[in-house]
């Protein structure tokens, strides 16, 4: 029976609980209350009207929101197994006089406000509380996770209560280690308080006691706390609480006054202590006086169990509602038999027992289903031992019926054979499952979500939880549309849809993938963005044209080029253009040219593919490369190591962009081109850049192998620093191995470079050569280790012989051998000390040598 206080009655419940549902229901249809007083925002009383509907589906939740500042936004979730929802739909049947009795979210809200503000302000400031608000760090994290910071706003009650939903933010560390009912689960031999409920309330089913017991232990347990209370959870909490409380006694009092005689208040079982003591009306609106408003407004909006999972950091979340589901509808089938049976219908009679095994083996047959969907094996003698197994298991541990416990340990004993992994799928897609909810197309919207759900409709895209990959070919129209809607929304900030790579099916540049996947808190960046436009194309161009202004650089420019050209915003593009036009007339920054030319490259790519007239944009093009060929080599100039790696990336972005761009640009690729002709051949370039330079040239076949060998012969010679010809190497070589492995010319010049190092120099460098080579891949890695132990290739350099007869020689290489000694002491050559004998005996004056006498 439910604690009562005359004619008021206390059901306390913990949100999103099959149990305490099943209970509630029938309570409430013994009781027949002519008023229900539910824990919820007073604003969503104007949307229980619609509880009528068919189309209102579970999960959904309530969503309040600030007016002014939408991103201040609080979320009710229900599922259909919570206790509050089924007591609304019980009362909308009934025709019952319903009431949400909690704070009322535009003094909550504004407080909230008012400490974000509070926090903002250089010096700490006094908050609406009085307390300091630079106390609270984690606010600012909840203002950049407004999700979030929703949740907890909906319910600040202890996380270890069964109404929590949010710990304070000023909540120490230590305050999960405060967790009131884990002292209960302790007693009772649980490891936490989640366990001990799940046990003990939800998994039990009804009992008529339910509500009283669960009101003494709350009782216990708020006593045992004493005068401290929740103090350990920080002023604000504390504070908070108060006033919610205070707040629902006052809304009791109203509904006694207004003559109800039997009144059903349905709340967090941790409230009903403080409900029924005696505390005057006087004492509560002192509580509540002068707080302050802010103008809210209230709609429904579709939820997901994902989101009603304690893991996505709901406070008052379950930790598996799709197996709570499953236990209410197996309640539910219990309760239809039985009203059959009352009704004097034959029905098959069925034991308790009987009922137990059938929820047991019922939630096995879908992990059956779901794993043959996997291609993993499970067969009909599996379910049969699974189910044995689970039942002995709850035998073993003095529990009636098998919990999620036993079952999911059956599972990975008899079906997965002790592996876990299949459990990590099942967990997924069963014990949370993907389920989203529905609600009327006449609930209160903005007209950018009216716009959105008709496009929706009209492109049959259809919000799902979860999550999948959609493969657009922009060759067709509809798929088109499709990709120019999605990219409005993701300018929009409104992340339904994420670019994903897909190498199958991103081989041409009319393909696009995306992976989808509906979010609850969708609902308010939608709000948040319905201040752009009425309609996904006006809030987009907004949108878009308000994050640019006279100072934004180039490449930002470029980059909102591209997104809108991807959004199909054709008037805003030309506009874009002009100004990007106007803008690199007048600059004169190399890095911003180069930077704004990939961006560009990718709308001319994807001009003919998407219908856009690039005419316009390919003069742009061209002028940008000009200005930047013209800069380039002086640009390049006096650079260190870090300078000269940021630069090497954005002059290769931009060779590939003007290689997007085309061969009908002649006179901006010979600029280029030229360009990179004196990066290549000068000396004031970094050694790094260089060698870049020299490769590109190479690889557009502007370079044949001969010059390039000498290019390595001067940029690689012994003179030179070691780290100048690590950087040279490093930009030539652009981690890629191919040019080794199949130009013999450049592999002699190569190996005769390194055949001519000294010890000491060999010892300098190879750091450096190694961190290039590293980048290659373990394949390529090893075909040079193969080609560097074949024998020497033509081209490569042989030591020098030092007796030399060849007429033809140039020089005569036996006196120039002479020189070697003075200048291994002047260059530290550190020759071999056997060649330095053998030019010593070389030199050294023969007896048989003819005389003047």
């Amino acid at each position: 029976m439910a604690t009562s206080a005359d004619n008021v009655h206390f059901f306390g419940i913990r949100h999103h609980g099959p149990g305490c549902a099943r209970s509630l229901v029938q309570a409430l249809a013994q009781l027949q209350p002519d008023c229900l007083l539910v824990e919820g925002p007073p604003e969503g009383e104007a949307l229980l009207p619609m509880l009528r509907s068919a189309e209102l589906r579970p999960p959904v939740a309530m969503l309040v929101y600030m007016q002014d500042e939408p991103s201040q936004a609080a979320f009710y979730p229900f599922a259909e197994f919570s206790p509050e929802w089924q007591a609304l739909q019980w009362a909308s049947a009934q025709g019952v006089a319903t009431r949400f009795i909690d704070l009322p979210q535009t003094h909550a809200m504004a407080q909230d406000w008012a400490r974000r503000q509070a926090l903002k302000k250089p010096e700490p400031a006094q908050d609406v509380d009085g307390e300091e608000g630079g106390e609270d760090d984690a606010v600012e994290a909840a203002d950049e996770a407004p999700g979030d910071a929703a949740e907890a706003s909906a319910d600040t009650a202890p996380v270890a209560d069964v109404d929590s939903d949010a710990a304070d933010t000023t909540a120490p560390p230590q305050a999960s280690m405060r967790d009131p009912l884990d002292w209960l689960a302790h007693a009772a031999g649980f490891e936490d308080g989640e366990s001990w409920w799940n046990r003990l309330v939800e998994e039990r089913g009804n009992s008529e006691a339910l509500f009283t017991s669960i009101n003494e232990a709350m009782t216990a347990v708020r006593s045992e706390l004493g005068d401290e209370g929740e103090a350990w959870r920080g002023p604000h909490h504390v504070l908070r609480e108060a006033q919610r409380e205070a707040h629902m006694r006052q809304c009791i009092r109203e509904a006694v006054k207004a003559g109800y005689q039997r009144i059903a208040v349905v709340c967090g079982a941790w409230h009903v202590p403080a409900l029924q003591q005696s505390t005057t009306a006087k004492a509560d609106s002192a509580v509540l006086k002068g707080l302050p408003k802010a103008k809210v407004l209230a709609t429904w909006a579709p939820w997901t169990y994902r989101n009603l999972a304690s893991r996505s950091g709901y406070g008052a979340g379950v930790t598996s509602p799709g197996w709570y589901e499953h236990l209410w509808q197996c309640y539910r089938a219990d309760a239809a038999l039985a009203q059959q049976a009352a009704e004097g219908q034959s029905v098959p009679a069925r034991s308790a027992r009987d009922a137990a095994t059938l929820r047991t083996a019922g939630w096995l047959t879908r992990v059956a289903r779901l794993l043959r969907d996997k291609d993993l094996d499970c067969s009909s003698a599996h379910i049969i031992e699974a189910t044995r197994l689970a039942e002995g298991l709850a035998a073993m541990r003095g529990q009636p019926i098998p919990g999620l416990q036993e079952i999911n340990e059956a599972i990975v004993t008899v079906v997965c054979m002790g592996e876990t992994a299949p459990l990590n799928l099942i967990d997924d897609e069963l014990t949370v499952g993907h389920v989203l909810g529905t609600v009327p197309a006449d609930v209160p919207q903005v007209p950018l979500q009216r716009d959105i759900e008709q496009q929706q409709k009209s492109l049959r895209m259809k919000p799902e939880a979860a999550s999948k990959l959609l493969a657009l070919d922009l060759r067709k129209e509809t798929d088109l549309a499709r990709s120019h809607f999605l990219h409005r929304l993701r300018l929009l900030g409104i992340g339904w849809g994420t670019r994903a790579a897909d190498a199958q099916r991103n081989r041409g540049t009319f393909r696009e993938s995306w992976q989808m996947q509906w979010e609850p808190e969708l609902a308010v960046r939608i709000i948040e963005a319905s201040v752009h436009g009425a309609t996904v194309a006006q809030a987009a161009t907004a949108r878009l044209r308000a994050s640019l202004s006279p100072d934004t650089p180039l490449p930002e420019i470029a980059q909102a080029i591209d997104d809108a050209l991807l959004a199909n915003l054709p008037q805003l593009v030309e506009s874009l253009i002009a100004t990007l036009a106007e803008r690199a007339a007048t600059t004169g920054d190399v890095a911003q040219l180069l930077q704004t030319l990939p961006p560009l490259a990718n709308v001319y790519r994807y001009g003919s593919v998407r219908q856009t007239d690039t005419a316009l944009l390919a003069t742009v093009i061209d002028s940008l490369v000009l200005r930047a060929a013209i800069g380039l080599p002086v640009a390049c100039m006096a650079m260190d190591e870090e300078a000269a790696a940021a630069m090497k990336g954005k002059v290769l972005a931009a060779h590939e962009a003007l290689r997007l761009r085309g061969t009908d640009a002649q006179a901006a690729v010979d600029a280029w081109r030229a360009a990179l002709r004196s990066l290549a051949m000068g000396d004031a370039a970094a050694a790094l850049l260089r060698g870049m330079a020299c490769r590109l040239l190479l690889d557009e076949h502007l370079l044949d192998s001969a010059e390039v060998v000498l290019q390595f012969n001067r940029n690689l010679s012994l003179g030179a620093a070691p780290l100048d010809v690590a950087a040279w190497l490093d930009g030539f070589l652009n981690q890629q191995a191919l040019v080794l492995l199949h130009d013999e010319a450049i592999w002699g010049a190569v190996d005769a470079w390194l055949a001519g190092l000294g010890e000491v120099q060999f010892a300098q460098i190879l750091p450096l050569v190694r961190r290039s080579f590293a980048h290659f891949s373990k394949h390529e890695r090893q075909s040079l280790g193969d080609k560097a132990r074949r024998a020497p290739v033509a081209g490569a350099a042989a030591p020098a012989a030092l007796a030399v007869g060849d007429d033809d020689s140039p020089w005569d290489e036996a006196r120039a051998v002479l020189a070697l000694p003075l200048l291994n002491t002047l260059l530290g050559l550190e020759l071999p000390p056997e060649l330095l004998a053998q030019i010593a005996a070389a030199s050294a004056p023969r007896n048989d040598a003819p005389t003047l006498e």
